[in-house]
């Protein structure tokens, strides 16, 4: 184990991550909140710890491997949550676990806060709130490998243990770091498109660029407490789903689409075909329902709210303009597993990922037609691609895993006094990161436990980074040499 590589490249991330200051200690200083010394205490402990780390180890050479890897992207994980919680301990005077529960929240783009009263947060700490999702929608770590080529050596290993879906080793351009500013430069692209959006619907430029952030993102933070019904705008719900989609799609195929000038990128993505119509059916389905209940008065209005809910839900972005809780018969419950599905691969969604549930089916089929003819070779395709073995057993062992950190979670806060519906939709908002649950935690997790929040936020951390990055960890054979 290369535990100084590590260390040196851990200094190097947080580094990166106090660049990330700057912008609220500059609003802080313009909108004189009184969060300057805030800022500068947490700049000055981030990037001086960053450069003890680099400092001490700044000479080390040799590879990072792929083991390596593993461990700098879970442990940054866990150290940026410490590290960008300090504010919130600092000036809004939060407990550790509580600052410790919305920085996890935020930066892996969750969504649920044990903050009341967000109008009357300082203007800067707001920005940094709504900062920490768009950072963490991408990802620092594919951000430092864009910018940095230095780190190219293991970049690879980093860019593999950070990008979500089955398939990590596809890249768009033949150079890891090309891939990476690529991504970036999209995600820019599509936040300053959304910004301008929402200001030209009626949103002030601060509320238009923090939305855009937390959007685009699929993270789900607002700047009020009443989150897009602030605005009562049917505009600004439409550009909000328009990007929600967005953002769940699979980056590559946003390059593939920009690259050939071309609508046919998408049209010809598998996993785009079956996520639009996924999402398409769960919005009819919900319409439908609550227009036979009567819940809004004419179908065009439960169309509209169903659309708004179910694309939030699905992408894992967490935004309401409705209590989806207080839905009819099954509608709550519809959407939380729908969080389960999530976004394609790819993309900055939570969830399992609509390629892996594809071929999931794709497989379960193909173990019946094997019982019914057990000499039949049969291999798993989507599109006329045949996926290996490897991929189909690595799908199976995500999911086998997925569910055991789901039923370990659901058990743990349950033993610490949650109710049923509470502790289900609670993990399940989580470890999707999706944000709004059911229950207790309908609005908000401030009434949870310590240890609770604690459970919940590693249970953000373990989705953001699909499970397997982190618990690779924990096996034995990790660490012998």
């Amino acid at each position: 184990m290369h535990i100084r590589g590590v260390i040196k490249i851990l200094g190097v991330f947080l580094i990166i991550h106090s660049l990330g200051l700057l912008p609220p200690i500059l609003l802080s200083l313009y909108y004189h909140d009184h969060q300057l010394n805030v800022f500068l205490i947490t700049l000055a402990a981030t990037l001086g710890s960053g450069l003890i780390f680099w400092l001490s180890f700044r000479n080390t050479d040799g590879e990072l491997r792929r083991h390596e890897g593993f461990l700098v992207v879970a442990a940054f994980w866990v150290v940026l949550s410490a590290f960008s919680g300090l504010p919130l301990v600092i000036g809004a005077h939060l407990p550790f676990a509580d600052a410790f529960f919305e920085a996890a929240s935020a930066f892996t783009t969750t969504g649920a806060t044990v903050i009341t009263h967000i109008d009357a947060l300082p203007k800067s700490v707001l920005f940094y709130r709504q900062e920490l999702q768009w950072l963490g929608g991408m990802g620092i770590i594919v951000l430092a490998v864009a910018v940095l080529p230095v780190l190219g050596m293991g970049g690879m290993q980093l860019f593999r243990a950070e990008t979500p879906g089955p398939m990590k080793d596809e890249k768009l351009t033949p150079r890891i770091a090309h891939t990476a500013r690529t991504f970036w430069i999209i995600y820019m692209a599509l936040t300053f498109s959304m910004a301008l959006a929402y200001v030209i619907a009626g949103m002030t430029p601060f509320d238009a660029i923090g939305h855009s952030f937390s959007t685009i993102s699929t993270g789900g933070f607002s700047t009020h407490d009443k989150g897009l019904n602030f605005y009562h705008s049917l505009p600004i719900e439409i550009i909000t789903e328009v990007f929600m989609f967005l953002g769940a799609l699979n980056f590559s195929v946003h390059f593939l689409a920009y690259q050939n000038r071309s609508l046919m990128a998408y049209l010809q993505n598998p996993e785009f075909k079956v996520f639009a119509v996924v999402v398409a059916t769960i919005i009819l389905i919900c319409a439908i329902t609550l227009t036979m209940d009567s819940t809004y008065s004419t179908f065009g209005e439960s169309l509209r709210h169903s659309a708004f809910q179910t694309i939030s839900i699905i992408t894992s972005t967490g935004y309401t303009t409705q209590n989806f809780a207080a839905w009819p018969t099954f509608l709550p419950v519809l959407l939380i597993f729908s969080s389960f599905i999530g976004g394609c691969s790819g993309s900055t969604a939570g969830g399992i990922k609509v390629i892996r549930i594809m071929l999931l089916v794709k497989q379960g089929y193909h173990e019946i037609l094997m019982l019914i003819h057990p000499a039949m070779v049969h291999s798993v395709k989507i599109a006329g691609r045949i996926y290996p073995p490897s991929v189909i057993s690595g799908v199976w062992g995500f999911f086998a895993l997925y569910v055991a950190v789901f039923i370990i979670a659901l058990l743990l806060l349950m033993a610490g006094g949650l109710d049923q519906i509470t502790a289900f939709s609670a993990v399940a908002t989580c470890l999707n990161n999706m944000g709004p649950g059911l229950g207790e935690v309908t609005v908000n997790f401030h009434s949870l436990s310590e240890s609770n929040k604690y459970i919940l936020a590693f249970c953000m951390i373990l989705g953001r980074l699909e499970i397997m990055t982190f618990l690779v960890l924990l096996a034995p054979g990790y660490w012998r040499r």
